[in-house]
């Protein structure tokens, strides 16, 4: 308990420059709680959502999409979104329902969308880019802020350690920009012992995301439990609960991330089901 406690208040803690918001409750046009500074006019504002696990049977893989797409085209409607990132698990051991996810949902987003392959993918770099036109691995460039996107599971579900030698040269293009985030599915760390199966340990990666002062925040999926921010060192990494799947966090939702004129920045999570209790207990 120790252990996991001194975890959870390093956790708490801030960086400059960024600021770390309670979870929103949204439903149909109404959102219950305030956002930071709504007047605002960001930079840049997108979405992480991951973990639809269409076609996962025993589940209604389909309603999970569509409850995605109408909560984000109301959240562009209000606040105006850029683009959404789908960050993996698109599909539930089923790649070939990766077109159906393309064409019947994702490609109904009012802004554009990029996607990233999880292990219940199972795709290859040359089927990813046969359905989305861009590898499993590539960078994206917005003025004065980056992304960087990196596969980490194999075709057949395990998990791999993103490319590292691809990780160093899109580090380095993007060394003179303001603010660079880091998309992987699955966290290249394991901050607890028994995370050896939930998480990566990629020293190499680790060390390279830990050497480039501009990288702000690193951004997850995989574990649909997770809905806020562990550290390592001083960089954050953000989870994102699951929009889709048979387990995880009572409710569903996404991640917004918001970067103003200032290039300070403000994340948030977004319980769009509104269906749990939060912090519930029987005894």
């Amino acid at each position: 308990m120790s252990q996991r406690r001194q975890f959870l208040e390093k956790s708490l803690k801030s960086i400059t420059g960024l600021t770390l918001l309670p979870a929103l409750n949204t439903f149909a046009n109404a959102v219950s709680g305030s956002q930071p500074a709504q007047k605002e006019k960001w930079k840049l504002r997108f979405a992480v959502a991951s973990d639809g696990h269409y076609g996962q049977p025993n589940t209604e893989y389909a309603s999970f999409y569509t409850d995605l797409i109408e909560w984000l085209e109301q959240d562009h409607q209000q606040h105006k979104l850029d683009f959404v990132i789908i960050n993996g698990d698109l599909v539930h051991d089923r790649p070939d329902l990766l077109v159906e996810v393309r064409d019947k949902y994702l490609k109904k987003l009012p802004v554009p969308f990029y996607t990233l392959p999880g292990n219940h993918d199972f795709a290859d770099t040359a089927l990813w880019k046969k359905v989305f036109g861009y590898e499993d691995k590539y960078t994206l460039s917005f003025g004065d802020v980056g992304l960087v996107l990196a596969n980490t599971a194999s075709p057949t579900g395990t998990y791999v350690c993103p490319d590292n030698t691809f990780l160093k040269k899109a580090l380095e293009e993007f060394k003179t920009k303001s603010l660079v985030f880091v998309v992987l599915h699955i966290a290249p760390h394991q901050w607890l012992p028994e995370e050896d199966k939930i998480f990566l340990n990629c020293p190499e990666t680790m060390d390279l995301l830990h050497a480039y002062p501009n990288i702000k925040a690193v951004f997850h999926g995989h574990d649909h439990s997770l809905d806020a921010v562990r550290y390592t060192k001083n960089l954050p990494h953000f989870f994102d609960s699951h929009f889709g799947g048979n387990w995880g966090t009572a409710y569903k939702g996404y991640r917004i991330v918001e970067v103003n004129n200032a290039n300070q920045i403000f994340t948030y999570q977004v319980n769009a089901s509104q269906n749990p209790t939060l912090n519930s207990t029987k005894l």
